[in-house]
Formats: C-alpha cells, sequence, structure tokens
C-alpha cells in the first residue's frame, strides 16, 4: 500500500516503521551480482571425477602446454558464441584480469606497433576512455588503477550516446577506447542495438590505435527474453577496422565464480600480439579446468539449457523486485527502474539527492546495497539519483524483507529532502 509522501506527519508515520525495521536487526548483503548458494548447486556435476586427462590433441592436461587453450575448449566457446576459435584465447578463471591485463599491456608497450599510452600520462595528458555511465564500477576501477582519464557517456535504450562518442572519438586523439557491456548491461539492462553496434565498428576516430572494450559478461544470462547481439568483431571487419575490438566472457555465472573460465578474442593481429606478451608471463592456464568443463557440457546447446534452468531461479526474484517497486512507485513519480530482459541487476533512480541517503538508511538498517554513486566514473553520480539492485543471492523471503525496507529508506529520504 502506497505511504504518503507530503507532509512532516507522514515523515514520522515512516520514521517510526524504520526504527520497527531496525529492531529485525537483519544482516542482508544484495551489494554485488553474487550467484545463490541454489544456482552454484546447479553445477555441481563439475565437480565429479573426469573421464579423461587426455585433450582432443593428444596433449596431458596435467602438464604443461598449450597456452591459449586446449582446441575443444576454444570450439565449445565458439559455436557458443558464433565466433573462430583461432579468434580466441582461453584464460584463467577472470575475465576481469584478462582486461586489466590487456589494458595495462596498451599502457606499457602500445598496441599495432602505436606509442605505448604511459608515454601520454608521463608528459602530462594521460589518454582517456569513454565510459558509458551508469556502468560496471569494476571498469572504471582498472582506469583509475592505471592513470587512464575517465569521460561519462549518458546511455539510451540502444546502448551509449553515439552521437556524443562519435564525435569526442572523431576530435580527441587521446581517447583510445570504450567500454561497452552490450547484452544486459551492468546495471542497466541495455541491449545495445545493430545499429549502434555498427557505429562503434565504423565510426571515424581521431586515435588510430581506439579500442572497444566488448565485457559480453551477460551475452547467454537472458530471464525474460533471448536477445540476439550482432558480431562486433565481424563488423569490425566489415567496417576495415578489424584491430578495434577485444571480446571478453567467462563463465563465472554460469558455473562457479572464482573457478570457471575466463576467454578474450580478437582478430589475428590482436591475438598474436596477446600471446606474446602472455608468453612472458605464463606458460598455460588451468586446461584440466578448461577439459572439465568440456567433459560436462559437451555442446553449447546444453550450456544454453543449463542457463534455462539458471534464469528459472532468478526470474522469480526479478519478479519478486519489480512488482514491489510497480506497488510501491507506480505512478507516483518517487522513483523509476529499469525492467531487463537478462543480466544480473536492476537499476532504479531516486527523486535527485536521494541515492547517498537512501543506501546509508539501508545499511543501518541491515541491508547493504551497492554504494550509491558507484556505478559512475570516480564513483561521481552527480544528481545522486542512481542505485543498483542485485536481487540474485539473497532468498526470496530474505529479497521480500530487504526491499520493504529498501523502499521504506527511498521515501523516508525523499521526504526529508523536499
Amino acid at each position: 500500500m502506497n505511504q504518503p509522501v507530503n507532509s512532516a506527519d507522514a515523515l514520522d508515520e515512516l520514521k517510526l516503521q524504520y526504527e520497527q525495521a531496525k529492531t529485525k536487526k537483519l544482516n542482508l548483503n544484495m551489494s554485488r551480482g553474487k550467484p545463490a548458494p541454489s544456482q552454484l548447486d546447479l553445477s555441481n556435476g563439475l565437480l565429479k571425477t573426469m573421464d579423461t586427462y587426455i585433450t582432443a590433441d593428444g596433449t596431458d592436461a596435467r602438464n604443461y602446454g598449450i597456452g591459449d587453450g586446449i582446441p575443444e575448449c576454444k570450439k565449445l566457446f565458439a559455436d557458443l558464441l558464433g565466433l573462430q576459435p583461432q579468434q580466441i584465447i582461453m584464460g584463467g578463471n577472470s575475465s576481469l584480469s584478462m582486461m586489466f591485463d590487456t589494458l595495462a599491456s596498451m599502457c606499457l608497450f602500445g598496441t599495432g606497433g602505436s606509442t605505448p599510452w604511459h608515454y601520454y600520462r608521463f608528459q602530462g595528458t594521460p589518454v582517456k576512455f569513454l565510459c558509458p555511465a551508469p556502468g560496471y564500477d569494476r571498469h572504471f576501477r582498472i582506469c583509475q588503477e592505471l592513470g587512464i582519464g575517465m569521460i561519462p557517456v549518458p546511455l539510451t535504450s540502444e546502448g551509449p550516446d553515439m552521437e556524443m562518442v562519435a564525435s569526442l572519438a572523431k576530435k580527441d586523439p587521446l581517447i583510445k577506447g570504450i567500454w561497452c557491456v552490450p547484452l544486459h548491461s551492468n546495471p542497466e539492462g541495455i541491449c545495445y542495438s545493430d545499429q549502434v553496434v555498427d557505429q562503434l565498428a565504423s565510426m571515424e576516430t581521431a586515435a588510430d590505435d581506439f579500442r572497444i572494450f566488448w565485457d559480453n559478461a551477460y551475452g547467454i544470462h537472458h530471464i525474460y527474453e533471448k536477445v540476439e547481439l550482432m558480431n562486433i568483431l565481424e563488423a569490425c571487419e566489415r567496417h576495415h577496422h578489424p584491430d578495434r575490438a577485444y571480446y571478453f566472457f567467462s563463465t563465472s555465472k554460469i558455473t562457479f565464480p572464482g573457478t570457471g573460465l575466463a576467454l578474450i578474442a580478437s582478430n589475428s593481429s590482436n591475438v598474436a600480439e596477446i600471446k606474446r606478451h602472455m608468453s612472458a608471463q605464463i606458460i598455460s592456464y588451468d586446461k584440466i579446468n578448461q577439459l572439465r568443463h568440456v567433459q560436462y557440457f559437451q555442446t553449447p546447446e546444453n550450456i544454453l539449457s543449463h542457463m534455462d534452468r539458471l534464469a528459472q531461479e532468478l526470474r522469480p526474484k526479478f519478479d519478486l523486485v519489480l512488482s514491489k517497486l510497480e506497488n510501491q512507485f507506480g505512478g507516483t513519480g518517487l522513483a523509476s527502474w529499469s525492467t531487463p530482459k537478462g543480466g544480473y541487476f536492476i537499476s532504479l533512480y531516486t527523486p535527485p539527492g536521494c541515492a547517498k541517503r537512501t543506501v546509508a538508511l539501508a545499511k543501518e538498517a541491515g541491508v547493504t546495497l551497492t554504494d550509491a554513486g558507484a556505478t559512475y566514473p570516480y564513483g561521481k553520480d552527480e544528481a545522486d539519483r542512481n542505485i543498483r539492485i542485485a536481487p540474485s543471492y539473497p532468498t526470496l523471503e530474505e529479497l521480500d524483507a530487504a526491499m520493504d525496507i529498501f523502499i521504506l529508506c527511498i521515501k523516508i529520504a525523499a521526504l526529508e529532502n523536499k
């Protein structure tokens, strides 16, 4: 039932409810998109004894060798993602680590014979990245760690504001790249349209070494509706920018975070460059884990069936959050939120100046949310509006209780700010 939100009496009543909620001493964490134990249980078959340790080409997976990944693993993920096996390098368990390494290599060595990006930093004019926002906080953290400047770019329903992206990239040679989460984006749930993908691949850039960091983290993580995504590597090739994109993917939210598989894919010259740097860093990643995933899933179709089961776990949680928001705020203008087709998050907007206060109130009442502002470069949401909701980890009962407190906190913060 909607609460009145336009009087001092209403605020007093809400604060009374808030104090009562605090007596429950809840301890619920919704700050990250963690899979719930019930989701992890769906992958327990990975833990069984392996059939063999010998790969398709006769390599003993327990030993050294095959630095870029076993052939059958590359083929499995190529078929799943619409890539070519020769475009893929299998890594360890973290695509984030591969993103960091790729960006760090460009800072140290440049790419394709270009000037190392840190040269500009030492000259007092550091390179910059375009950062669609709200976006993934860990992308922004990588840029901060490496001294790369960040330019926020607003999002539309089809992806980043391409008029702004194209204009900035065309006129500034220090803009070296853009972060993209093209399907079910974190946290907005946006799916890039074919037009946006095509523009990213074809646009003129002042920097010859402009790069797209294509983090397709939720590429098969559909909850309500399957969405097709244009192949960025093919689009770049078609528009005569074959080196432009690096494609990242992992199984962190498919099997077990921390013990899954990650990959990077690109064209032949980029792959050769990455392998050259890798050869100085590592002899081979965990081939046993690669083989284990191949033996367990066997086909792309089996992976997609597994994703359907994961979606069945997530859908009731998203339904609960969305129904509560609609129940309490629908038609009031007090809050707006995304209605994603997949992924792991719901993005909510409070009235201006209320997000930080809402998050602080929720934490005091035992509900930990992502820090307000974390979804923007440098942690600065100038309007102080955006809050990322991560419904995946709590049980339905816990999520129900957490949302009641969260909604209460939004109302209190909004009235306090009037």
